[in-house]
C-alpha cells in the first residue's frame, strides 16, 4: 500500500524534479531521493529513483545515486552530430540538456550513477570530451559550461561587454509616476525598466502594489517608451498572468527558495532575474538557480541584493565578494542591487561603482520622481538627477575595466 502511494505521488511530480520521498523501501528512516527525468512520462511503479543514505541530505551535498556529466562538443560540430550524441544519452537512460555557446555546444546529462557513458560517447563524431560534474549545482556550474551565458531580455544582452542598467520605481503607483521615471532613466542610459506591480512587504499594512492595474500600466509605458520590463512574480498561480506583460520575471529575495514558484517559472522559458535570499549562502542561491535550469529555462540572471549580518548601520550588507565568487563557480550573468544592499540613497552610487568594478554585468536601481513621497522604499531610492549622475560615474568605471555602458541621451534627444 505504501509503495503504491509513493509511486502515485512520484508520478504526479513535475518533470525534471529532484526531491525527497518517504516510503517503506527507503533505508532505515524511510527517506530517499527521487529523480523524474524531464520530458518523460512517469507511471506508478515505473518512476526512476535512487535511494539516499538514512538521513536528510545536507544543503549542497552531492546527490547520491545520480551521475551528472557534461559532453563538450568540438568547435564546428554540426546539429546532426549533437542530435546523435543527445540521442545516445537518452538511449542510456540519461536526460539531455543541450546548451549552445558562441563557439561550441555542450550537452548536460543526468542519469543513473551505475551507468558510465564516457568511453562510448568520446568515440562519437564531434565529441571533444566528457566531463563529470562534482558541484551540487550541476547545470549552473562552470565545470561543464566554461563560457559565460548571455541572457537576452527583449534584445538587451546581459552578460556581454555592456554593463546593463535596470532602473525604475520600487512600486508602480500611477501612470504619470511610471511614465516620468521611464523617460528619465532611459535618457540616463537605462536599458530595462523595473517596477513592482505586486510587492511582498514585511508589514501587512504596507503598500502591496496595484496588482493587475500595475501590470496594465507597465504594458502601456513599455509601448510608449520602448524599454523592456522586469517585474516580480510572487506565486506559481500568478506566473502566467505576469508573463503576459513582463519581458523578464523577477523572483525576489523572500521567494528565492519557493520551490513551487521556481519550478513554475522554470517552465516558462523566459528570462528570469533571481535575487539572492537575504540569509542565503552562495551555494543555496545557486541551487535555487539550478531549479530554473533543471526546468529547461537557461535564461537566468543572478542578482546580489545584500544579506543580513550583525551590522545595523545599513539595511543589509551588500556582499560584493559574491560577484567574482559566483562568476568563478557559475556561468550565469550576475548583477548587483545597491538600493536594497544599503537601504540608503546616499550610499547607492558608491556601491554601484564598486559593483561594476567587482565585475557585475549590470545594476538594478530604484528611481522615483520624488523619493520622499514614494509608497515603498523611499529612503533607498534615487531621484532623476542623482540617477543620471550615478550612471555617468558608472560609465567611467566600466570604461576603466574595458566594459561599456549604454550612452545617455541629451535633453534635446529626449524632447
Amino acid at each position: 500500500m505504501r509503495a503504491a502511494k509513493r509511486s502515485t505521488a512520484l508520478a504526479a511530480m513535475p518533470y525534471g524534479t529532484l526531491g525527497w520521498y518517504r516510503g517503506s523501501s527507503a533505508p532505515n528512516d524511510g527517506r530517499g531521493l527521487f529523480f523524474a527525468p524531464a520530458g518523460r512520462r512517469r507511471l506508478p511503479g515505473r518512476t526512476s529513483f535512487w535511494r539516499q543514505p538514512d538521513r536528510w541530505r545536507e544543503a549542497g551535498e552531492p546527490l547520491q545515486g545520480v551521475r551528472v556529466v557534461i559532453v563538450v562538443m568540438r568547435p564546428g560540430a554540426d546539429d546532426a552530430a549533437v542530435a546523435r550524441v543527445a540521442g545516445r544519452l537518452r538511449d542510456l537512460g540519461f536526460d539531455a540538456h543541450i546548451s549552445r555557446g558562441s563557439e561550441r555546444t555542450v550537452i548536460g546529462a543526468v542519469g543513473d550513477k551505475n551507468v558510465l557513458p564516457g568511453t562510448d560517447l568520446e568515440a562519437m563524431d564531434g565529441v571533444e570530451k566528457v566531463v563529470p560534474i562534482r558541484q551540487p549545482f550541476k547545470l549552473a556550474s562552470r565545470e561543464g559550461h566554461p563560457e559565460p551565458t548571455l541572457v537576452r531580455v527583449a534584445g538587451v544582452e546581459v552578460g556581454g561587454p555592456e554593463v546593463v542598467l535596470i532602473a525604475g520605481p520600487c512600486s508602480v503607483e500611477s501612470r504619470e509616476q511610471l511614465l516620468q521615471t521611464a523617460h528619465a532613466v532611459k535618457a540616463a542610459g537605462a536599458r530595462i525598466l523595473r517596477g513592482g506591480a505586486y510587492k511582498p512587504r514585511t508589514s501587512p499594512y504596507g503598500f502591496h502594489g496595484l496588482g493587475e492595474e500595475g501590470l496594465d500600466l507597465l504594458a502601456e509605458v513599455r509601448a510608449e517608451v520602448g524599454l523592456p520590463i522586469v517585474t516580480e512574480v510572487m506565486s506559481p498561480q500568478a506566473v502566467e498572468r505576469v508573463a503576459r506583460v513582463a519581458d523578464c520575471l523577477q523572483i525576489g529575495a523572500r521567494n528565492m527558495q519557493n520551490y513551487d514558484l521556481l519550478r513554475e517559472v522554470g517552465s516558462t522559458k523566459m528570462p528570469v532575474l533571481l535575487k539572492r535570499g537575504l540569509a542565503a549562502t552562495i551555494q543555496e542561491w545557486l541551487m535555487a538557480a539550478e531549479y530554473l535550469l533543471a526546468g529547461g529555462n537557461h535564461d537566468v540572471i543572478l542578482c546580489e541584493r545584500g544579506i543580513r549580518t550583525f551590522e545595523t548601520a545599513t539595511r543589509f550588507t551588500l556582499d560584493l565578494n559574491a560577484v567574482p565568487v559566483v562568476k568563478e563557480m557559475c556561468h550565469l550573468p550576475v548583477i548587483v542591487d545597491p538600493s536594497h544592499g544599503t537601504g540608503r540613497s546616499a550610499l547607492v552610487p558608491a556601491l554601484a561603482r564598486a559593483g561594476v568594478a567587482a565585475g557585475a554585468d549590470g545594476l538594478i536601481v530604484e528611481v522615483h520622481p520624488n523619493p520622499a513621497e514614494a509608497l515603498s522604499d523611499g529612503p533607498q531610492t534615487l531621484n532623476f538627477a542623482a540617477f543620471a549622475h550615478m550612471a555617468a560615474d558608472v560609465q567611467r568605471v566600466a570604461a576603466a575595466i574595458d566594459r561599456e555602458l549604454h550612452p545617455a541621451r541629451s535633453p534635446a534627444a529626449h524632447a
